[in-house]
């Protein structure tokens, strides 16, 4: 008889959780109007469209975004996004005249700047995200205080420190000015121990990869953690080292595409030098010619190769989050997207967008963002009229006071 109850007890708890899949309802042709139109105000207006380009673009994603059955809302203040973006483009355009003037001390002044507010920046852009985003009238809403984003920032400061130590170091071991004729200016000098200095770069950069990969990580489970519906907050359980492993095998699976091309390349080397050489023999115009192409090639090269793991890490880090996030004791999420068809999609995407010289784009903005959301499952605790009730509730006047508080949409 106890067996039984228990029986009933836990059938009672597991019908008591339902699933919702999550839909995007768009499609390519109906974004691509709202692509065009963007593209064309923003090329008239010399890019101060951009903040309504991209309120446009949130609106219709956000909208086709179905979730348990009803759309997102993207409830943004124009105002905000306005200011948000003037503010960038007049800290983006002081930098750009210092630099180009000259003015070396203002332009470090400029970049430590940069770096003190990268946290404000992110922290008032989530925060500007997650206020303006609403599900069935109730918002969303990130409560990290900025000591909390400041203190997840840390990696931010020690990239600074790290190169301003290697270069400290690689400044003391140049070789003294050999001094040449009275009124010449000194030869560049490079730093002496060639080995000793590769090696400070080779540290220097590993170092940087794993404060990069720390900053990801402590931005993305502040965001979880910090994110508030009504009074539940978000429930996060990877950890760190689940992002270290999946930047390892990103970079192997770069590293082996490298190789593989490199092979690749050396199994024509003869055709392409007797290609360049009859290139080349055109004179000065030959060479620039050469030059071009090898640049351009080298580029196009180097961008097409680490497609593959850039999409692969973009593929392991959604099944990574959206399998180990959830609300509180009422949602969790369920990821069924598979890597390598994601990586075949974005191959494709982009061989198409080169080859339609970028018209392309939106039906491949919109393919990949229908694969990720299509593969998420929404599992909720209750039925979803009385949760949606009790979060309006919970919710009350400050959710609304608190959305307008703070935050602008500095970047994205």
């Amino acid at each position: 008889m106890a067996a039984t109850g228990i029986q009933r007890a836990s059938a009672r708890t597991r019908s008591s959780i339902e699933a919702h899949p999550i839909e995007f309802t768009g499609s390519g042709g109906e974004y691509f109007r709202v692509w065009i139109v963007n593209v064309l105000l923003s090329i008239v207006t010399l890019g101060i469209y951009t903040p309504w380009a991209r309120r446009r673009t949130a609106q219709y994603f956000y909208s086709h975004t179905q979730v348990a059955g009803s759309p997102l809302e993207f409830a943004a203040q124009q105002r905000k996004m306005v200011v948000g973006f003037l503010m960038m483009a007049a800290l983006y355009l002081a930098y750009q005249i210092a630099a180009e003037t000259g003015q070396e001390l203002a332009s470090m002044l400029l970049l430590i700047g940069f770096a003190v507010l990268t946290p404000f920046l992110w922290g008032s852009a989530m925060r500007f995200r997650l206020s303006a985003t609403r599900w069935r009238g109730i918002r969303l809403a990130f409560t990290a205080s900025w000591r909390e984003v400041y203190t997840a920032s840390w990696p931010v400061f020690a990239i600074a420190a790290i190169w301003v130590v290697v270069l400290f170091v690689t400044g003391a071991m140049s070789p003294p000015s050999l001094g040449g004729a009275e009124g010449d200016e000194s030869p560049l000098q490079l730093p002496a121990l060639g080995g000793l200095v590769i090696g400070l770069g080779i540290v220097g950069s590993a170092l940087t990869l794993l404060c990069i990969i720390r900053l990801e990580y402590n931005y993305r489970s502040l965001l979880v953690l910090r994110a508030r519906i009504g009074n539940q907050m978000g429930r996060w359980k990877p950890v760190y080292m689940d992002f270290v492993r999946i930047w390892l095998a990103t970079a192997g699976l770069f590293l082996l595409l490298v190789l593989a091309v490199v092979l690749a390349v050396s199994l024509f080397s003869g055709s392409m030098a007797l290609l360049f050489k009859k290139v080349g023999s055109g004179g000065i115009a030959g060479m620039v010619l050469v030059f071009m192409l090898v640049f351009l090639g080298g580029f196009l090269g180097l961008f097409l190769i680490s497609l593959p793991a850039r999409a692969y890490r973009q593929a392991r880090m959604f099944q990574l989050v959206w399998n180990n996030v959830g609300v509180s004791h009422i949602a969790r999420f369920k990821t069924n997207l598979r890597t390598w068809p994601f990586i075949r999609l974005r191959i494709k995407n982009m061989l198409l967008t080169l080859l339609t010289l970028g018209f392309y784009r939106p039906f491949a903005l919109t393919s990949e963002y229908a694969m990720k959301v299509d593969s998420v499952m929404l599992y909720l605790k209750g039925g979803t009229d009385q949760l949606v009730g009790e979060l309006v509730k919970q919710q009350g006047a400050f959710g609304d006071a608190a959305a307008d508080a703070l935050g602008l949409d500095l970047i994205g």
